[in-house]
């Protein structure tokens, strides 16, 4: 086959290819969020605290014990598992409890969940409890303006003192 031939049908080959792709590329309009709503994230990892203390052993258990196991404390692995509140204007608008992750449940509990909200001005209350008894251990509220299409993340940082918002 000659050249120009050659490049003839290549071209003719490869133009519904390049339509495609190029149509593609711009169409369908996708659409993240509407104009009028905007996307609130909660994202946590955290491990809970201790399900049961740790208690000091006797010294009858320590020498019963081989000699590379004598930890003078007993502390078992399980942790709490996380429970977690969010109410936007006064209104409840996601509970959930993350179990704690691993064989021996001791690893950290995570949690995401995500909530478009109408734009606007809230008042957003999060709180969260990680240990067995009751009351919410940390909690934050904030009052927000978020405009249609802005994203805020709240995120959990225990040594900066809980909650934060980001946006």
């Amino acid at each position: 086959m000659t050249s120009p031939a050659r490049y003839f049908l290549q071209a003719l080959f490869y133009l519904p290819l390049m339509l495609l792709i190029g149509y593609f590329s711009n169409a369908p309009v996708f659409v993240h969020l509407p104009a009028n709503e905007a996307l609130l994230r909660l994202s946590i990892a955290h491990a809970g605290e201790r399900r049961q203390a740790c208690r000091e052993r006797s010294q009858k258990e320590l020498a019963k014990l081989p000699p590379n196991m004598r930890a003078a404390q007993d502390c078992p692995r399980e942790r709490s598992p996380l429970l977690v509140e969010l109410e936007i204007d006064g209104r409840l608008a996601y509970r959930s409890e993350a179990a704690p992750a691993g064989l021996q449940r001791d690893g950290l509990a995570t949690l995401y969940h995500r909530l478009p909200i109408a734009a606007g001005t809230h008042r957003i209350l999060v709180r969260m409890r990680d240990r067995p008894q009751e009351g919410f251990t940390y909690v934050r509220e904030e009052t927000l303006n978020l405009a249609g299409g802005d994203s805020l993340l709240i995120d959990f940082n225990a040594s900066r003192g809980g909650f934060e918002f980001r946006r």
